[in-house]
């Protein structure tokens, strides 16, 4: 008889333990590759209060993040960076839009790799014949690039800059490319030139040149786990996330 009950009671734990694994929720964020150092803490952070979430985190150029909601890709939140992206999706319906605020800003920022020896040191002098390539994100679909273009229009000087340019699918390939010696010069966000030993900021973007750099957040309106995408997003705006973002060098707007 008693070994039945603790059979029973065995059959039962097991039951209950691989119940218990399932409740987990899973979100999926969708987030611009210059969030990728950050975002790691985030999780940690999170996963540590909420030990019955998991986050999953997918990162790349906005435009491309973009693409896959539209594509239906099953995906939580989103975090761009820049509002260009997110607004496209409000207008298609795809986010929630009474989610959707501005979270953080940051800067844009001109580098080079640690070594280098250039003399360059603002933007208007990449247009100098010492200067042969320069990492640049796709202003097709990365905004650091559509940055970096309204930049360079306003100081006239795009079409000589363009015609310099090695286009990247995303910050963190520019800031490699940076990082490898496989371009002297590279345009990035002042965050990920913080997040690296192997390159130096030259200048900042002149005053003027460009919108604010504002990464947006939202919660996407197929998400299976409104609540939850919630709960994280609150989070993202809380002391806690605060302290996590400054040391990265972001700034937290305040809503």
């Amino acid at each position: 008889m008693k070994k039945t009950i603790s059979a029973a009671l065995l059959f039962s734990s097991l039951i209950f333990s691989g119940w218990s694994k399932a409740k987990k929720t899973e979100l999926t964020i969708l987030a611009a590759a210059s969030l990728t150092d950050v975002c790691a803490e985030l999780k940690t952070e999170y996963e540590k209060m909420n030990p019955n979430v998991k986050l999953l985190f997918s990162f790349g150029g906005s435009g491309a993040l973009q693409a896959q909601i539209e594509a239906g890709a099953p995906a939580d939140l989103f975090i761009s960076a820049a509002t260009k992206q997110m607004d496209a999706l409000v207008q298609k319906n795809l986010m929630k839009e009474e989610s959707v605020k501005l979270l953080l800003q940051n800067q844009v920022v001109l580098i080079a790799g640690k070594n280098s020896s250039t003399s360059i040191s603002s933007f208007n002098q990449l247009t100098d014949s010492q200067v042969k390539m320069i990492a640049i994100g796709d202003p097709q679909s990365v905004p650091v690039g559509q940055y970096t273009k309204k930049i360079c229009t306003f100081l006239n000087n795009w079409d000589q800059i363009s015609k310099k340019a090695n286009f990247a699918s995303d910050v963190r390939q520019v800031l490699f490319w940076v990082e490898s010696g496989s371009c002297e010069f590279g345009i990035v966000y002042a965050t990920d030139a913080a997040s690296t030993e192997e390159v130096r900021i030259l200048t900042s973007a002149p005053e003027g040149s460009c919108p604010p750099v504002h990464y947006p957040v939202g919660i996407i309106k197929a998400s299976k786990h409104q609540k939850e995408a919630q709960a994280f997003e609150n989070f993202l705006s809380s002391d806690k996330a605060r302290i996590i973002f400054e040391k990265a060098g972001f700034v937290l707007l305040k809503n």
